[in-house]
């Protein structure tokens, strides 16, 4: 049995292989903070919606963000050596699916309709973002498909609000 009719079925499968499609569907129902990290400076700037970035350490204070090394993020991180996790608020899932490339929108048109500004890295900050954690690259782990980025938060920016969350496939707000 297929592991996403399963559980939409509402069982419990035990699976002993499971696929990559079985992954995805697992992970459809971890809810998480939807996030844009940006990289670059003005002439080479992009940046990625994710679920997956997250404080790794309070001393130093780090953050750790996965970026499927396919995404055209992921040279950027590498190339500048840094980069900035944009925390959303429920009211920007605009933002968050202009990033996620789903319409064809790349690099710098992304930015477009949002104010952005930077703090230390030169990293893109939302102006009114959640909250914005400038990163400095520590340390880059690539395994399969993606690159597991530590970065050393060298300046934060707190908004206010609520935060975006992506689950099951669609974004929600639990404020």
């Amino acid at each position: 049995m297929d592991l996403a009719v399963a559980l939409s079925a509402g069982s419990s499968p035990v699976l002993q292989i499971p696929t990559s499609n079985d992954l995805k569907a697992v992970m459809r129902h971890v809810a998480g903070t939807v996030s844009i990290i940006t990289a670059g400076d003005e002439s080479d700037r992009t940046g990625a919606t994710v679920t997956s970035a997250t404080a790794l350490s309070v001393e130093p204070p780090t953050m750790i963000a996965n970026i499927n090394r396919s995404s055209s993020t992921w040279p950027a991180i590498a190339r500048h050596r840094h980069f900035c996790v944009n925390i959303l608020s429920d009211s920007q899932q605009a933002i968050a699916e202009r990033f996620s490339g789903k319409d064809g929108i790349k690099g710098k048109k992304r930015y477009e309709g949002a104010d952005w500004t930077v703090l230390s890295t030169g990293a893109a900050v939302l102006v009114d973002a959640l909250a914005a954690l400038d990163c400095e690259v520590e340390e880059i782990i690539e395994r399969h498909s993606h690159a597991i980025i530590l970065g050393r938060i060298v300046g934060v920016s707190v908004g206010g609000g609520s935060p975006l969350i992506y689950s099951h496939g669609q974004y929600r707000s639990i404020g």
